[in-house]
């Protein structure tokens, strides 16, 4: 399990998930930072994926393994 964060600012509140630094984000709104948040956590995994097909392709050997949900 991953936990939000957020923080009302001037602005709005901007919002990050604890757990993985720079997945962040801001909104006008709680709920505009939580779907913004959302998007931003979409992306960063996309990312990561892509650099891992990437290994891959290279010829590296990679065990690929689910975790279970953490607290």
């Amino acid at each position: 399990m991953l936990t939000t964060i957020y923080k009302k600012v001037r602005s709005g509140y901007v919002a990050w998930v604890e757990e993985i630094p720079g997945v962040n984000t801001q909104g006008a709104t709680k709920a505009e930072a939580k779907a913004n948040l959302a998007d931003a956590l979409r992306e960063f995994v996309a990312a990561r994926r892509m650099l891992t097909k990437r290994e891959s392709a290279r010829g590296e050997s990679l065990v690929r393994e689910s975790i279970p949900a953490f607290r």
